[in-house]
Formats: structure tokens, C-alpha cells, sequence
């Protein structure tokens, strides 16, 4: 996949994450209706995107997104820092507080406070990944001083796109994030509204849309907003079906460089 991206032109590729689906679910599907399939069967984003490093050159390698919330904040600063590393910087690293309880559960993440706890592990992260000596003491992250290589080779560290839609995404972007990764609104006349509430917020920081379907006008109403990229949804299909799904991609956004 990555380097049929590479070879088609694209800058980036965006995996998304989910340890697992529990069987008994009751948090409603953030998109609305059934659970696709395709959400039972997700790789690891780090061990994936490694792969990818290792077959490119110039392919952007993100994450759209992880659910830090349900990770140990020492690990992923670590994964992220060596990503970024083998790849020779080219890590994009979106975070979010994801949508399912019941995940977030199993891993031990209280729902409640999954975004107090998030603010807390991307404060902490940036701080393993800029200082030799990082320490970090809050409500739900606490460590004493620790040594932790690699460091990335971004300086000062990878970008760090927040995800969600809500006024608790832009506020959190404004305090921690170097950048916005809102979900596709969908309807073109929603574009623009939908990215000025950003500027009312945080300024002018840049923005990925995730889930953009592939459509002309959807695509256009993102660029002349002042969208920095638009990640399209690409289905998951049998490869064969794929590289025909990608060339028409390619051949829908000619004329601009799209994520994914």
C-alpha cells in the first residue's frame, strides 16, 4: 500500500486504531449504524507504519488517530520517537480520546476523565521527547526524572494533530496540539463554518480532514477553505481492487496533493 501510494504521488498515509472490538458493545458507532467490518481487522499503527518506513522515501507516515487514552504514555513516546527515527522524520502523530467505553474500559481508561488524561500524557510526552531528564507530575500521569531514547528526529518534535469536533478538541489543540484533525463534515456548504470555528479558537494552525469521502466537491470546498490536507477514505478491498480504487483517486485529485 505504501509504496503504491508513493508511486501514485500521494504525501501521506493516516492509520487508524482500535486494540480490539469488545464483543459486547453499547457505545453507539461514532459515524452512526453498524460497526464496519474492516474495524475488527485494524494492524498495529506503529508496526504497520514501520513496514511502510522501510519501502519509501518521501511518504508521510501518521496516525489517524491513536487512542493515546488507551496507551502507556512512556511506550507510545518511545514508539513514536523511533518511527520518526527509521523513517528520517517523517512521523505525522494524531491523538484523540476515541468513542468506545467499552475499549476504553478494558485497557483501564475511565471514560469520564479520558480527556483530562489525555491533556496530561501529551504535555508528558512532549516532555520525554525534548528534555534528557524528563519528569512529569499530574493527576493521572506521574514520573520521576527518567532517561528515554531515541528522541525524534523532528525538531522539536513530531506535530501532534488533536482529533475530534467539539469545543474540547479546539481548546485542547489551542493548549498542547501544533495542529487540528477534525472528522469530513460531509456536506460542502458545512466546509467553511466548520473550519472557522477553528480560527476562533486556536488562530491559524493547520488542519488535516480525516474521512473525507472522495468527492470533487467535497475535496474543493476543503482547499479553498484553507484545509492543509484532506485524508480520503480509502475502502478496504482485495489488493487488485484496491490499486484500481487508488488510480481513481489519483486521477479525482490531479491537480491537488491529498493524504492518503
Amino acid at each position: 500500500m505504501a509504496e503504491a501510494l508513493e508511486e501514485r504521488g500521494f504525501d501521506s498515509l493516516l492509520l487508524h486504531e482500535h486494540s480490539h472490538v469488545p464483543v459486547k458493545r453499547e457505545t453507539p458507532f461514532l459515524m452512526g449504524g453498524e460497526l464496519p467490518r474492516m474495524y475488527y481487522r485494524t494492524l498495529d499503527p506503529f508496526v504497520a507504519l514501520t513496514a511502510a518506513a522501510a519501502v519509501t522515501g518521501d511518504l508521510l507516515l501518521g496516525t489517524g488517530i491513536a487512542l493515546l487514552v488507551q496507551r502507556d504514555v512512556i511506550h507510545t513516546a518511545k514508539a513514536v520517537a523511533t518511527l520518526d527515527l527509521v523513517s528520517g522524520g517523517r512521523v505525522i502523530f494524531g491523538v484523540g480520546t476515541g468513542w468506545s467505553r467499552e475499549e476504553m474500559r478494558n485497557h483501564g481508561t475511565d471514560p469520564r476523565t479520558r480527556g483530562a488524561l489525555l491533556n496530561e500524557q501529551l504535555a508528558a510526552i512532549k516532555e520525554i521527547w525534548t528534555r534528557d531528564e524528563a519528569e512529569f507530575h499530574g493527576e493521572y500521569v506521574d514520573f520521576d526524572p527518567i532517561f528515554c531514547w531515541p528522541k525524534p528526529v523532528q525538531r522539536p518534535h513530531p506535530p501532534l494533530y488533536i482529533g475530534g469536533d467539539g469545543k474540547a478538541a479546539l481548546k485542547r489543540v489551542a493548549a498542547y496540539g501544533d495542529g487540528w484533525m477534525p472528522h469530513s463534515a460531509g456536506d460542502p456548504s458545512q466546509v467553511r463554518p466548520q473550519l472557522d470555528q477553528l480560527a476562533e479558537v486556536c488562530g491559524d494552525v493547520p488542519v488535516i480532514v480525516a474521512s473525507v469521502p472522495p468527492r470533487p466537491e467535497l475535496i474543493a470546498a476543503y482547499a479553498e477553505a484553507g484545509a492543509d490536507r484532506v485524508a480520503l477514505t480509502l475502502p478496504t478491498l482485495p489488493e487488485a481492487e484496491t490499486l484500481r480504487t487508488l488510480d481513481e483517486i489519483t486521477a479525482l485529485v490531479s491537480d491537488a496533493r491529498v493524504l492518503r
